[in-house]
Order: C-alpha cells, then structure tokens, then sequence
C-alpha cells in the first residue's frame, strides 16, 4: 500500500481505496463526499453505497462502470483478495480488506463501535495493518449513549411545548439515525424535515430502512406565524441562520454531533440543547479496535493523528499519519453547512454552500 496524492493505492491490485481525485479504480468505503468522489472510471462499493452515490452524484458521475460487493463476499483483483466487512457508519459503510501473499491490510474508512438501527455493527478484522480515522482521536471524546441523549431530547419536548425543537444533522447517516433513535425511544409522531434531507430519507426507506412518517415543514402561511410547536424537526446544519427558520414557532436550536462535547463550539453556534450523538469511534474506542484487529501497524489517515499515534506506541504498536489530501471535508470532521444540492429537487432552495478547499488528513 502506498501514500499517495490521490490517495491510499493498492500497488499489486492497482486500485485506490476513496481516492480524493478520479482515478481509473476505486474502492469506496461509503457514501460521504470526502471518500465517494466522482467521475471514477471504475467503482466497487457495497450495493447500499452505489445506491448512494448514484442519488448524491448522478447514475453518470458515480462511476463509469460500478460493480457491488455484498459484504462477506470475496473476488480477486490482480491477485489481490478483495473483501468488505460492516464498518458501522452509515448505511452501505464498509472496511476493505486486502490479502496478498499472505499479509493482509484493513482500510476501515470511518467508523462507529456503537448499535445503530441504520446500519450493520462494525466486526473488527484482525491484519497485519489497519487503516484508522482518527476524528475524535482525543481523549476529552467520550461518546454518551445515544438514547441518553434522545431522553434528554424528549424531556426538552415536554418541558417547552410551545417551541418547535429544531435539530441540526447531517443529511447523510446522522438525520437517518437520529429519526430511528426517536422512534425506538417511542415517539410515533411525524417528524418533519427540511426539503434537503428528504431525498436520502426517501433512499434509506427503499433501502429497507423503515422511518416512519416523515413530513416537510408547511410553508409559512401568514408572516410572522410560527408553526410545529411541540414538534421535532431536522434540518441541515446552518438551517437555523436563514430566512426558511421562521416558518417555526420559537425554534430551540438543537445539533446532534460528537463536537457537541465542545461547550465552546455549541455556544458559538447558538445551540441551546447540544446533543452528542457522533457516527465516528471515540478515543476509547479508537483504542479498543486497535486492540481488536491486533495490527503491529496502524495507519492514521485524518483527524488528531499525533495523539492517537503516541497513544498506540505506549501500546506497543507502530502508529504512522498517511496525512491522506481531501479527508474531513464532509461530515463531523468538518461540519459543512449542508449537503449540496438535494434541496433543489426536493421543494426547498439549497442552503449556502461551503467551499470545500483539499485538507490534510
């Protein structure tokens, strides 16, 4: 496996896994921007990820010729032994696993150690490498249960039943995982959406993701009438800074993200109810699969590197930052105001967009 400017490349299988820039093989572990890039000549992913890609990017740019692997399924590529194992994240999300000449590397891509209603449960592989994301690769991060924090949300519910609580999610994975926590915590009213996040919910149910009934928010009828008191709505995060929030009545600003740990960076967002809902491993966990997949090596390719680096070598295991271009752009690592552009087919203008300038790993 090499470092390179496109990304991490499988030399005797001559394949990139989540290259940053089009290449003419790629192996994708899931369906978040900063991994499922466009215009590859050739795609392996998981059915549920190709599905993805092909709603994100459209049937010609998610790969000029896609092929899907089942997970516990294996092929060959070049002599290379191709397998994908759950990794946990978000639907589709899978590790690679390579085997050549009988050592064995695992790219997790991201992953969560958690249950998620949404997904398949992350099974570690022991090799000889393995591939971290290293988001929340501090040891401050300590991922609450996520019911807890559902509680917490429907108590806010109760306790403010004249204000419409307002959620802030990602459109991919957490805005799914959050409406499925809801309805295993009981809450069997609709819940209702901004229009940028119904497209990936619609995708989810045809998927075999049962939701529940999901509603958009009605339009304002009469200005200044605030609606959905008592409600739950979600929306992308940055919603709660346009004009489309007052069609909510006294919204209380809620996010659900691992970085909601950082009273400051709730604060700066005006979130009054912060709830730590993360799809990525915490720094126990991160240290958990390190034990789990038993690897003397451990490649670290975006996040807090250095910690989790010097964490591993008092474990003995040698620790290496790939410092992999393009990872963190999308998702927790980043935050980005929304997702691009579902909003335009869905009845609802596309909120402001964030460049997404290359980052280091």
């Amino acid at each position: 496996m090499q470092a390179t400017p496109q990304g991490l490349y499988c030399v005797p299988g001559d394949f990139f896994v989540d290259p940053a820039r089009a290449v003419p093989r790629a192996v994708i572990t899931h369906g978040h921007s900063d991994h499922a890039r466009p215009d590859h000549g050739a795609v392996l992913a998981t059915p549920a990820t190709l599905a993805i890609m092909r709603a994100r990017l459209g049937e010609e740019r998610a790969g000029h010729r896609q092929q899907a692997l089942v997970p516990g399924e294996s092929l060959k590529v070049n002599g290379v032994g191709v397998r994908l194992v759950p990794a946990g994240h978000v639907l589709g999300s899978a590790q690679v696993v390579l085997d050549w000449q009988g050592s064995r590397v695992v790219v997790s891509g991201d992953y969560k150690r958690r249950r998620d209603p949404t997904c398949d449960l992350f099974e570690p592989v022991e090799c000889d490498a393995f591939v971290t994301e290293a988001t929340f690769a501090l040891p401050v991060f300590h991922h609450p249960p996520a019911a807890a924090e559902v509680a917490r949300l429907l108590e806010s519910v109760r306790l403010f039943p004249d204000r419409a609580h307002l959620i802030g999610v990602y459109a991919l994975g957490k805005c799914q995982r959050v409406i499925a926590l809801l309805r295993e915590a009981g809450w069997d009213r609709p819940i209702y959406m901004h229009g940028a996040l119904m497209a990936l919910c619609q995708l989810y149910e045809q998927l075999g993701v049962k939701l529940g009934e999901l509603r958009p928010v009605p339009a304002v009828v009469k200005r200044g009438a605030g609606q959905l008191a008592g409600e739950i709505v979600l929306a992308p995060s940055g919603a709660e800074a346009t004009p489309w929030v007052r069609r909510l009545a006294e919204p209380l600003i809620c996010a659900a993200s691992g970085w909601m740990r950082v009273r400051q960076r709730a604060k700066a967002r005006g979130v009054e109810l912060p709830l730590i809902i993360s799809d990525h491993a915490d720094w126990d966990e991160l240290l958990q699969t390190a034990g789990d997949v038993a690897a003397p090596d451990i490649w670290v390719t975006h996040g807090r590197e250095d910690a989790l680096v010097h964490a591993l070598g008092t474990r003995g295991i040698r620790g290496r930052a790939l410092h992999l271009i393009g990872r963190g752009e999308e998702d927790e690592a980043e935050e980005p105001l929304s997702d691009a552009q579902p909003g335009a087919s869905s009845g609802e203008p596309p909120l402001a967009e964030q460049p997404a300038g290359e980052a280091g790993a």
